[in-house]
């Protein structure tokens, strides 16, 4: 009997398992495949160490290696071990649920007394590529090939990052994005800036095209697009989005539906019809439909191990970043640009210098900042911006947006000369006026 079972073991179902075992609760963590994750939750380090080391110059073989042992993607005894130092049962296998308060793992039963489904996502695989072999994100940061002619499906994050890795590395990338830019969920300026680096650099964009079919041909693969036109490549890699993993879980018997997981303010998950919680169930991470993120998960991972511990928390969403590790780097933050003209918020922002350096293009293009502000409340709801290292620079008006800062207090900081923190001060400035 545990006093909880973990189903799933990347971020989100390690950062459950330690916190609630470290606090005396008998933990049991359900996973077949690797602990720790199979892609390391979106790729995070995968991707991460492949685009530091493009802008090092190391070659991919160099390249390939680092990656691997930044993610552990061979072995995952390491995060085994901190597991069992926390005194966590691995339990290794497909776990489905049998019925309230019983789970079983390769024909053994365990109860239980709460549950906490943290299982992930999948990612999506479009229409018309039956007949021909591509890559997720997962396969392609996994594998050791270096294709000589890649396309990319989806102009999202992942697939932005991904194109930017294996030009740098000498593939001949194309982008296919069904939407008129990239970043299609974001400020319009964050995918045209971006657009225009990966064009530099010799990624060639097809943009408000969707694709429309695969097939073999003699030499490799080709893609056909909705406009008749068709490009030839030797890999095709799908980047558009993912679903949530719930099939297969048993959930029905909990009387859950296999959609993605509803959960509340404490995420505790709750039912469609009536929002009512369905037991002592919760979940955390990309299984409950959110942006996947790595610090998201852990975010409500957290919150899950508090509730569970008996001390009452709501998560809150209001500043959660959506990064984009590319170079230049895009960071966002709070209400997109079209909920702030949805709401009439005052909008301000400021274009930053360019500069020239050795990276993976060579030279780091002109930047922009963006500050969204209720008018009335005189206080920060969002923020875009890109530029060098935005993701860093950018955690202050995170804390600002978190903490409903007033304008008068931010714009009264004192920034150290000469920093990046320098760029938010005429977005800032010129918001506070508008709010007068």
């Amino acid at each position: 009997m545990y006093d909880v079972v973990v189903l799933g073991g990347g971020a989100a179902g390690q950062e459950v398992a330690n916190g609630l075992a470290w606090a005396g609760r008998s933990v049991a963590l359900v996973e077949r495949r690797l602990v720790g994750g199979e892609r390391t939750h979106y790729a995070c380090l995968p991707s991460k160490s492949l685009l530091y080391s493009a802008r090092r110059g190391e070659t991919w073989e160099v390249a390939v290696a680092l990656r691997d042992d930044a993610a552990g993607r061979f072995d995952d005894s390491p995060a085994v071990a901190l597991l069992a130092e926390a005194g966590v049962t691995v339990l290794r296998g497909h776990g489905q649920i049998l019925r309230p308060g019983v789970l079983d793992v390769e024909g053994t039963e365990h109860d239980f007394t709460d549950l906490v489904v943290c299982t992930g996502s999948d990612p999506v695989r479009p229409p018309g590529l039956d007949d021909v072999p591509t890559w997720t994100s997962d396969e392609a940061l996994g594998c050791p090939d270096l294709p000589r002619r890649l396309v990319v499906l989806g102009g999202d994050p992942a697939g932005c990052e991904l194109a930017q890795i294996y030009t740098a590395f000498g593939s001949h990338v194309t982008i296919v994005e069904a939407g008129d830019r990239l970043l299609p969920a974001e400020a319009a300026f964050t995918g045209e800036i971006l657009a225009e680096s990966l064009r530099r650099m010799g990624v060639a964009l097809r943009l408000g095209v969707p694709p429309a079919q695969a097939d073999r041909t003699d030499w490799g693969l080709r893609l056909r697009l909705g406009d008749g036109s068709a490009i030839e490549a030797d890999r095709i890699l799908v980047s558009a989005g993912r679903s949530p993993r719930v099939t297969g879980l048993g959930l029905e018997a909990l009387g859950i539906g296999t959609e993605p997981l509803q959960v509340d303010a404490t995420c505790q998950v709750t039912t469609a019809e009536d929002g009512r919680h369905p037991g002592r169930v919760w979940a955390a991470g990309d299984v409950t439909g959110v942006a996947p993120a790595t610090h998201l998960a852990r975010y409500q991972a957290r919150v899950v191990v508090t509730n569970l511990l008996g001390r009452p928390r709501e998560a809150d969403y209001r500043a959660i970043p959506r990064p984009v590790h590319t170079t230049p780097s895009v960071y966002a933050v709070g209400l997109s640009p079209v909920q702030a003209a949805e709401l009439d918020l005052a909008v301000a922002g400021a274009d930053l210098a360019g500069t020239t350096r050795a990276t993976m293009d060579r030279f780091e293009p002109v930047g922009r900042v963006e500050l969204y502000a209720d008018r009335s409340r005189r206080v920060l709801v969002g923020a875009a911006a890109v530029g060098l290292h935005a993701e860093e620079w950018m955690g202050e008006i995170a804390l600002a947006i978190r903490a409903e800062t007033p304008l008068s207090v931010l714009t009264d900081l004192v920034h150290a000369f000469p920093t990046y923190g320098e760029a938010v001060e005429p977005a800032l400035r010129e918001l506070a006026e508008l709010c007068l």
